[in-house]
C-alpha cells in the first residue's frame, strides 16, 4: 500500500521529498497544471474517500478552468470552487461545490506541501466535495509550539512528525480539524510562486490563477 512520506517513520531525508529532490514518477497520481507550471501530487491510500473523489472529479474535467480563488501568503493556496469558472472579478467565491460533502478522514498533519480538503464549519468536520488547499505555512515549527497544540487538541505528535515540522514547517493549527489526503511530490516551487501573487481584500488574486487537473494513473 502506498503511504504518504510525511507520515512514515523511515528517516527524515527519505521522508522529505521536497528538500531531497522530489518523488519518482510512480508516486504521482495527478498533475495540477497552471500558468506558473505543474504541481505533481500523490494521494494517500489511507484517505480512500478523498482520493477516489479527487480522481473522479479530475477525470471528469470538473477542475479544468477553475481558479485558485483564495491565496494567503504564509498559509496556503485554495481552489476547487465550481463557481469560480469564468467568475467576474467582483464575484465572491468559496461557497461552491459539487452538491455533496465527504466524511472526514482526519489523521495526517499539515506539513508544508500537503494537500487537504477545505470545509465549512460543521460539527462532523465533513469536507467540501471539491475544494482543496495546498499548505505553504510558516516554518520551522518549534517543539514548544507543537506542545501547545498537543495540549489544546489532546493528541500527541510522533518524534518523526515533530522533526519534520522542525525542518519544513506547515500549519499545525489545522491538525485534527481538516482532512489531509495527499502531498506535493514535485512543483512546490510553483506553489510558492502562486502564494506570492497580489491579492484583493478577501484573498482572491488580482489576476486569475486558473488550474487544470490531469490524472496520471
Amino acid at each position: 500500500m502506498k503511504k504518504g512520506f510525511l507520515f512514515l517513520s523511515i528517516g527524515l531525508c527519505t521522508l522529505f521529498f521536497m528538500a531531497c529532490g522530489g518523488g519518482s514518477g510512480s508516486d504521482v497520481d495527478a498533475i495540477i497544471e497552471t500558468d506558473f507550471g505543474e504541481i505533481k501530487v500523490m494521494l494517500y491510500d489511507e484517505t480512500p474517500q478523498h482520493k477516489e473523489n479527487f480522481l473522479k472529479l479530475a477525470k471528469s474535467g470538473f477542475y479544468d478552468g477553475l481558479l485558485f480563488h483564495r491565496i494567503i501568503d504564509g498559509f496556503m493556496v485554495q481552489g476547487g470552487d465550481p463557481d469560480s469558472k469564468n467568475a467576474g472579478p467582483d464575484v465572491r467565491l468559496g461557497s461552491g461545490g459539487p452538491g455533496y460533502t465527504i466524511e472526514a478522514e482526519i489523521g495526517f498533519p499539515h506539513f508544508k506541501g500537503t494537500l487537504a480538503a477545505a470545509r465549512n464549519n460543521n460539527p462532523e468536520k465533513r469536507s467540501s466535495g471539491s475544494q482543496f488547499y495546498i499548505v505553504t505555512g510558516k516554518g520551522p515549527i518549534n517543539a514548544a509550539e507543537l506542545s501547545r497544540y498537543e495540549t489544546s487538541k489532546k493528541f500527541t505528535y510522533t518524534p518523526e512528525q515533530k522533526a519534520l515540522y522542525a525542518e519544513v514547517g506547515g500549519t499545525p493549527q489545522l491538525d485534527m480539524a481538516y482532512t489531509v489526503f495527499g502531498e506535493v511530490v514535485e512543483g512546490m516551487d510553483v506553489v510558492e510562486k502562486i502564494v506570492k501573487v497580489e491579492t484583493k481584500p478577501g484573498d482572491r488574486p488580482v489576476n486569475d490563477v486558473k488550474m487544470k487537473v490531469r490524472v496520471v494513473k
